[in-house]
């Protein structure tokens, strides 16, 4: 098969894109022809955004050793004959989305036509509404399924910040020998699959469940946090969804004593209290995604744009 790979976390980096060089180098080794397109930068809790008004540049990105941070980035594609064997990747300042639509349409066309787009890995799960609905993973696959290309969302739930290069291998084996079967058994009316793997010991022998998404919701107000204007100190974006990630459970910040007419100048950062889904999930009946995330069980879900995240 031809496949194209994007994802939301950029290119390969321990701190914050860790599992796409293991995947990529997985299909390959499976006899795959993969091109890959990914967002320059961390793009995730994106969605399926385009930025509408800017002009879309793209780097040239050449992949060193698996699991180490030695790939390079260079402003020019490579020309020469001889550098051919070379493998390249295409990288964007911009979406998911926009990389899968640019990876259809303006890149690969030598190596015929893609079979199926594959976004992801992710850097953390994409279970129940409340991340999948923001997921710029889920967001790269449903460009591509609205360009009617069967397509693939993938995400690894980690338990540890500690990159084992055996479990990451393990899942990307996993994960590519599900998305193999779900090709050959790609259901009716389905345009997208979205699959969530744990990084678990033993995963290739874990089961397979389909399940469906957990309905949940916010339920601690506010999803950001009021920062003092004069104070802020701008983050990079890997920095800022690095944050989300080790803090987990965000202490909320900017509650107010004597109400003041008026505005107050503030500025406002990110910062998701996880501990909203996590309860959700565990007061929740067995079966949902969120469900077999946590009992260390690989799940999928069908998504279609009549019955969105079907069961």
């Amino acid at each position: 098969m031809h496949i194209l790979v994007t994802n939301d976390d950029g290119p390969p980096s321990n701190q914050s894109s860790p599992y796409i060089h293991s995947f990529v180098n997985t299909l390959q080794s499976a006899g795959h022809t993969v091109s890959v397109i990914l967002p320059h930068q961390q793009r995730s809790w994106i969605g399926k955004a385009h930025f509408a008004a800017q002009v879309i540049k793209p780097t040239y990105f050449r992949p060193g050793s698996l699991h180490q941070d030695d790939g390079t980035t260079h402003a020019k594609p490579l020309q020469s004959d001889s550098d051919q064997g070379h493998e390249e990747w295409v990288l964007v300042n911009s979406t998911p989305a926009t990389a899968a639509q640019l990876g259809l349409f303006h890149f690969f066309q030598d190596r015929g036509p893609v079979d199926l787009v594959v976004s992801g890995p992710n850097y953390g799960r994409n279970t129940t509404s409340l991340f999948s609905l923001s997921s710029g993973t889920i967001g790269g696959a449903m460009e591509a399924a609205v360009c009617r290309k069967r397509a693939v969302a993938l995400s690894y739930a980690f338990f540890s910040r500690v990159h084992d290069p055996d479990i990451i291998g393990g899942a990307s084996r996993k994960s590519v020998k599900l998305i193999e079967h779900l090709m050959n058994h790609w259901d009716d009316g389905v345009d997208l699959y979205s699959i969530n793997v744990p990084l678990v010991d033993g995963i290739e022998g874990k089961k397979v469940l389909y399940t469906y998404a957990l309905q949940n919701y916010w339920q601690s107000g506010s999803c950001f946090a009021e920062v003092d204007a004069k104070d802020e100190q701008d983050q990079d974006p890997e920095a800022k969804e690095r944050a989300i990630r080790e803090q987990g459970v965000m202490n909320r910040v900017g509650e107010c004593g004597e109400m003041k007419k008026g505005h107050r100048h503030r500025h406002f950062t990110w910062t998701p209290n996880f501990s909203d889904v996590y309860q959700s999930v565990d007061e929740s009946e067995p079966g949902n995604d969120g469900w077999a995330v946590k009992e260390g069980l690989v799940r999928y879900v069908k998504i279609s744009y009549e019955t969105p995240f079907t069961s």
